[in-house]
């Protein structure tokens, strides 16, 4: 059985990003360990400097994040007190990364949910210390304490220009690359797939869990493909730090269909009522996790 690496440029402050979570949850159900992912933190403003020039305010940004509720990841409709830079937060995900690296893709979910479903300010530590709470055994202080070190600060600018290589890319002719702060770069969620023969493939930026699926395919005919889920415990039981509803529903689409997010919806009030579920409120949706 062979085995894919995965690189994700990702960055926890963009929606695009978060509302991929639902695709990304699929492949990580579908393919297991044989998808070998590497987050590379995009660093997507490093003050709010950017976004005021352009107009942005805090009701702005949560008006516009009404618009990827469509993709069924939940959003807070509240502005939070003031624009934030996501450099902290990505820093927050490299300590993690130099200090605890199982735990890097769980930092990087917190900080998505904290985000997008709370009014935290992610470039405050108080507030980063917060979201990271709900990390399981992470040693929050730890992290925080260093995101302010030299081998975070290094390690986080390497990420940097991993990123702004996408000049001339697949991801730049698709018209996924951006450039914002000078070179090209990669968006997020960008993924970039690499076999063992050294064939390489992108998806740039928000994709279809379909584009996913083909380019996989494509690289590597010898993967085990696990069917989706008949029963939501199967999947909570994968992602014992919990789903969203979206995330229940798309993992438990056959074949890249079309999410009956009703029918997850339905399937986990039933298992909630008997008491194999519980239900934790989030925004305007909510986190499941087995009882």
């Amino acid at each position: 059985m062979g085995k894919i690496s995965v690189t994700y440029f990702a960055d926890p402050g963009c929606p695009w990003n978060y509302s991929a979570s639902p695709a990304l949850a699929v492949l990580r159900w579908r393919y297991r360990d044989q998808l070998q992912w590497r987050t590379v933190t995009i660093g997507l403003a490093e003050d709010t400097a950017r976004y005021a020039e352009h107009g942005y305010t805090p009701t702005r940004m949560a008006v516009g994040n009404l618009h990827f509720r469509k993709y069924g990841m939940p959003f807070l409709a509240e502005p939070r007190p003031q624009l934030s830079a996501t450099a902290r937060a990505c820093r927050a995900i490299v300590a993690t990364r130099l200090l605890d690296p199982p735990r890097e893709d769980e930092v990087l979910r917190a900080l998505q949910l904290a985000w997008f479903t709370t009014p935290l300010a992610l470039d405050q530590d108080a507030d980063i210390a917060q979201a990271l709470e709900r990390v399981s055994g992470l040693d929050v202080a730890a992290v925080v304490a260093a995101i302010d070190e030299q081998e975070t600060i290094a390690a986080y600018e390497d990420d940097k220009l991993q990123t702004r290589t996408a000049a001339g890319s697949a991801t730049e002719l698709q018209g996924k690359a951006r450039q914002s702060d000078g070179p090209v770069r990669y968006s997020a969620p960008s993924l970039v797939f690499e076999n063992d023969a050294g064939l390489r493939l992108e998806a740039g930026g928000f994709q279809p869990v379909e584009v996913y699926d083909a380019l996989i395919a494509n690289l590597d005919q010898t993967l085990e493909r696990r069917p989706a889920p008949e029963d939501p415990l199967e999947a909570l039981e994968a992602f014992p730090e919990g789903l969203v509803t979206q995330e229940v529903a798309a993992i438990m689409t056959p074949n890249n269909g079309t999410p009956d997010r009703m029918a997850a919806s339905a399937a986990l009030i039933t298992l909630l009522g008997d008491g194999s579920v519980r239900r934790s409120a989030l925004a305007d949706d909510a986190i499941w996790q087995l009882a």
